[in-house]
This record gives C-alpha cells, sequence and structure tokens, in this order.
C-alpha cells in the first residue's frame, strides 16, 4: 500500500513567505494592510431608538430609516448588518441595551433619538471604546464632555435655536408681519431644557424683534396642559414658542383651540412633533399652518430621491414627507458608520474610530455641506429651512431659493380653517 504524499513543511513556508512578500509590498506602497478587507468585511451596527413609549412615533420613524439603510447602501458597494434595540422611552433601559449589543458583537452604535438616552448609551460607548453615531439628539453636552468615541451628525441646541430664530426673522420681513411679545411653552426633559438655555443666552445678542414675556414648563408625559395654556393665553403673548414631540404638541394645539387662544403663530425654532403623520391625523385642518424651523431633506441631492424612493418602495402605506426629517438623519448615521468601515477596511472599533475622525461626506441626504467632525465629534455644518403645516403636509416656504409655497403669517384664527 503506497503512503499518502502530505503537504510539505517548506510548501507551507513557501506560501508563508509568498503572502509576507505581498504584505510587505502593499505596506511599501503605503497602503494600510487591512485594506485588503474592505471588499470582505460586513459591519455589525446596533440600532438604539425608542420604540414603544411616548417616544415611539418618532422612535419607529428613525426604525424605518434604519430599515432601508441596507438596501441602498448595497447599491453604493457598502456592506452592514444591523441590530436594532428598544429602549421603551426610559434611560435606563436606552444604558442595558446599548451594552447588550456590543456584547452581541455590534461594532458601533447609531441613536438614540432622546438627548437623555443618547447620554446614556454615549457613556456606554465610551467605556467600551465603541463608535456612537448619533443620530438626532441636540443637547450640547454629548459633544462638550470630552469623549472620543461620539460622533454627531446632527445640530445641537444652539445651533437649530440660532438657525431657527434667524429664520423667523426671514419670515417677519417676507411677510410683513412682526409680533411684539412672544412666550415660550417646552417639555422639562433634557432636549427641552436645552433649548431653552439657548434660547435665554441668543435672545439678546441677536435682538430678536420681539420680547419675550416668560417660558413655561410642563412634564412631556402629561396628560393635559389646561394650565400651561391657560397662562400663555393670560399673557396675551402675539407669538408662542414651543419645544414640543408629537404628542405634547397634539395636546398643546388642542389646549390652544378649547380655550380659543389666537397668537399670530406657532413657531418652534428647533424641534420635532408638527411635521409628524400622528400630528395630522389626530388635528386634522388644525394641524395646517404651525411652523417648524428645522433642518430638512435636501432637494437637490441624487441621493435622497434615491432614499425617497427606497422608503415608498419598502413601506408604501406610509408618508414619506412626514418621516423624512427622522428617516433622514438615521439613514445618514448608518451611512457615515457604513463609509468610516469602508475607509478603514476593517470593522475593529479602534480603527473605526480613526475612519470617523477623517470623515468627509460630500454626497449625502440632509441640508448642509459635507459631514465632516470637529475635534469634539460635532458636525457644524448643517443647516436649516422653515417647513409650515400646509394642506396637512409639511412644506418648505423659507429660504425662497427652496421654497414650495409662500409663509402665511400671522395664521388664520382656529374657526376659519377649512
Amino acid at each position: 500500500m503506497k503512503k499518502q504524499r502530505m503537504p510539505s513543511r517548506a510548501m507551507t513556508r513557501r506560501q508563508f513567505s509568498k503572502a509576507a512578500l505581498a504584505a510587505t509590498g502593499v505596506a511599501a506602497l503605503g497602503v494600510p494592510a487591512p485594506a485588503i478587507l474592505a471588499q470582505t468585511t460586513r459591519l455589525k451596527v446596533g440600532i438604539v431608538l425608542p420604540l414603544s413609549g411616548f417616544l415611539a412615533q418618532p422612535g419607529q420613524a428613525c426604525q424605518r430609516g434604519a430599515d432601508i439603510a441596507p438596501t441602498l447602501l448595497s447599491e453604493m458597494g457598502r456592506r452592514v448588518d444591523l441590530v436594532s434595540a428598544d429602549t421603551e422611552s426610559n434611560t435606563d433601559v436606552a444604558r442595558s441595551r446599548a451594552e447588550k449589543l456590543i456584547d452581541d458583537g455590534c461594532q458601533v452604535l447609531v441613536g438614540a433619538f432622546d438627548s437623555g438616552h443618547t447620554a446614556a448609551v454615549a457613556q456606554v460607548a465610551e467605556q467600551r471604546g465603541v463608535p456612537l453615531v448619533i443620530n438626532v439628539a441636540a443637547a450640547p453636552q454629548l459633544t462638550e464632555q470630552g469623549y472620543r468615541t461620539v460622533f454627531r451628525n446632527f445640530p445641537t441646541s444652539p445651533t437649530l435655536v440660532r438657525n431657527g430664530l434667524a429664520l423667523m426673522k426671514d419670515l417677519f420681513q417676507a411677510t410683513g408681519k412682526t409680533p411684539a411679545t412672544a412666550i415660550f411653552l417646552y417639555a422639562n426633559d433634557t432636549f427641552g431644557q436645552a433649548n431653552k438655555a439657548a434660547l435665554d443666552a441668543l435672545l439678546p445678542p441677536l435682538r430678536m424683534p420681539f420680547k419675550l414675556l416668560e417660558s413655561i414648563s410642563y412634564d412631556p408625559k402629561a396628560r393635559d396642559l389646561s394650565v400651561e395654556v391657560a397662562k400663555a393665553k393670560a399673557s396675551e403673548a402675539e407669538l408662542v414658542l414651543v419645544t414640543t414631540r408629537a404628542a405634547d404638541a397634539i395636546m398643546l394645539i388642542r389646549e390652544m383651540v378649547k380655550q380659543r387662544y389666537e397668537p399670530m403663530g406657532v413657531i418652534s425654532p428647533g424641534s420635532p412633533g408638527f411635521y409628524d403623520e400622528q400630528f395630522y391625523k389626530s388635528l386634522g385642518r388644525y394641524a395646517d399652518f404651525a411652523i417648524s424651523n428645522l433642518p430638512w431633506i435636501n432637494p437637490r441631492s441624487e441621493l435622497a430621491r434615491q432614499l425617497e424612493s427606497t422608503f415608498r418602495k419598502r413601506f408604501p402605506n406610509d408618508r414619506y414627507e412626514c418621516d423624512a426629517f427622522n428617516v433622514g438623519f438615521t439613514f445618514e448615521a448608518v451611512l457615515v458608520a457604513a463609509d468610516a468601515a469602508r475607509r478603514a477596511g476593517t470593522t475593529d472599533p479602534k480603527a473605526l474610530l480613526e475612519a470617523l475622525r477623517r470623515t468627509d461626506l460630500a454626497e449625502h441626504v440632509m441640508t448642509g455641506g459635507p459631514i465632516r467632525f470637529d475635534a469634539k465629534g460635532q458636525n457644524d455644518g448643517i443647516g436649516s429651512v422653515t417647513v409650515q403645516n400646509r394642506n396637512q403636509r409639511p412644506t418648505v416656504v423659507l429660504p425662497k431659493a427652496s421654497a414650495e409655497l409662500d409663509p402665511v403669517f400671522p395664521v388664520p384664527s382656529w374657526q376659519r380653517r377649512s
């Protein structure tokens, strides 16, 4: 019986020598060896969002942005696998969900819509050395604490409010009507308090044409805002400024209609709620003419058009225009992570962190310049537009170059809306 011929050790050494020589050649060209892996590795992204509880509606809209990301990114040659976790609109749950996603092998986290939830996730990401790409969350402290693993592709509260106030001046000039007084109603959570601090700091230097009479806070989980609206009405303020989410925005408008409080307008200088589908379904004609000053989908972006097309195919029963804000920013967060993995050529978190710091994405979906992060991990290049509800649809009315319709201000009375 013949002996079976075994592979020689010399052959093994030759194979090893060839591999080593190839690696040396790559290094000599100045190309890091991990780049060889660029087409074969798949990035595992943990999506942390409030899919239940009082923040479920916007959280689910964000999730739709995550759900369509793999399809669109695959067409761009970027490979990602997503694992989603529900914060249940609870900060402690957000923390535990982030820990489990990392334990389950996620190399990047994306989330978490609410500033308080995001702060908890950021602490976990920093402790574990895993990148967090923020989709929506504006509290400035998220990028002011010296974290090395946090990257925010979303404006801070001061930026949101500053841009929102500047657009108010444009609104008053465009319509020829200016309120003399204003009042601010805001949810007293992390996001609302950050917006209040920004408003207090920015009003004097920006020399707004109205006087802020008072700021009134409320619990975002409250079931009744009658006292707060009664106080606002008693002030006789001509303009109502708000920081809301959909549920409390609905309660606020309903109570204003009930108490027949008729200001010149209701404007958010940078918060969600007014453009959500839940707002339109619950209020009908009373949803119209509310104004939100905030970042929006860039109509000139080819990638934004592809995003809309992909969304409509995947979710034919959902209105894209009502989800576009949350969908757009969540998709961009996954895009940023996938782009970093492509450039790093590996899914190792340390390499991803370095790649994220060098992000320079010119082609994206939201308004603003290229996505770049400063030393704190903040993208400062995001702009805002004025979105007014018209015919129960979020409609860009300013700046004029991007406007679909002219703005209406002062707004019609509650009784005169058809």
